[in-house]
């Protein structure tokens, strides 16, 4: 009998190691474990397999196979990113985060042009969300373009949203001539 961790008794905490994660897992099992709940970046993937193995020719030898098997794809976990956020977040912030997650420009050209052309209705439904009327006054036109801006909008795009929804305002207002 050798000095196996799989011959080794299970430790007192419940069969679970650290951060009650089960010891012994290979390299390729943890990756697919994070990958079955949810897509991951390869950066992502790198930066927790890291916290299991101290070799990195190791890691990146899981992460080309996991990439050559299509367990993980950076171009769908854009995808799957952009799915999610794309309800609350404008195509700046997006992008931004991808670019953060070690994604290329060349990976999100055709992600960019979809978040492009859907951005005016994206941003309208979070302006109809959180404001729901046009801004009363400078200070309030102010306060909700900060607000759009901070979700990622374009400012052409909330300029516009913005013009318009005080255009519609106006010219449903009575005259006082």
């Amino acid at each position: 009998m050798g000095n196996d961790a799989a011959d080794a008794p299970d430790p007192p905490s419940g069969g679970k190691g650290p951060s009650g994660r089960r010891p012994g897992l290979s390299l390729k099992a943890r990756a697919v474990a994070y990958l079955s709940r949810r897509e991951h970046s390869r950066q992502e993937l790198r930066r927790k397999l890291s916290a299991w193995c101290d070799d990195p020719a190791a890691i990146e030898a899981v992460l080309d196979d996991l990439a050559r098997e299509h367990w993980q794809s950076d171009q769908r976990y854009a995808q799957a990113y952009a799915h999610r956020a794309a309800s609350r977040q404008g195509a700046q912030r997006i992008l931004g985060a991808l670019r953060q997650q070690g994604l290329a420009d060349e990976q999100l050209a055709d992600l960019r042009e979809t978040l492009h052309a859907t951005e005016a209705d994206r941003a309208l439904a979070v302006w109809q969300r959180k404001f729901g009327r046009p801004p009363a006054d400078p200070r309030d036109y102010a306060r909700q373009y900060r607000f759009m801006a901070g979700r990622g909008f374009s400012a052409d795009c909330i300029r516009r949203l913005l013009s318009a929804r005080t255009d519609a305002d106006d010219a449903s207002a009575p005259d006082s001539e």
